[in-house]
């Protein structure tokens, strides 16, 4: 028998092993702006965009001053946070700027737009928005295509005029 996930299931949180806490804060409750909503000693803290119990959990139970996991090895290749509207993408796009942080990448992918970059300890993050799920585009057959071209970073701070 066939079974399809049901629609409305969605991913509740990550948990992501860090080397230290405080370096870890200082890139997403600091430079991103999420919220501590608990925290356990010095091995772990909970975080979250608008008082959800967490979106995010760091820890440090197996990494706690390990060196970054290798590149080239199975694991997480990033995690992808979205934001509700595309001048929200805009807004933090301008908070990395400013704070000149360092992107790998910057796509329109057709249903979205994404900023790429990477955490103190080398775990990828994806910031990004959807479109309306009406623009997004379809090939000859009507099936849903996603592509990666450039993100137009000025149409993207023209958010922000």
């Amino acid at each position: 028998m066939s079974y399809a996930i049901p629609a409305q299931t969605h991913i509740g949180h990550v948990h992501l092993k860090v080397t230290d806490l405080d370096k870890a804060l200082g890139f997403y409750k600091d430079l991103l702006g999420f919220e501590i909503t608990q925290r356990y000693g010095d091995s772990a803290v909970f975080i979250s965009a608008g008082g959800y119990h967490h979106h995010i959990g760091l820890n440090t139970w197996h990494s706690k001053n390990a060196g970054p996991a290798p590149v080239r090895a199975a694991g997480l290749y990033h995690v992808a946070i979205v934001y509700p509207t595309r001048k929200d993408l805009a807004m933090i796009f301008k908070r990395l700027t400013d704070a000149e942080y360092p992107l790998t990448g910057a796509s329109d992918h057709g249903v979205s737009e994404a900023i790429y970059l990477n955490d103190p300890d080398g775990n990828g993050v994806e910031l990004y928005w959807d479109r309306p799920k009406e623009h997004w585009p379809v090939n000859t057959e009507g099936k849903l295509w996603m592509g990666t071209s450039a993100l137009d970073l000025d149409s993207l701070l023209f958010e922000l005029a």
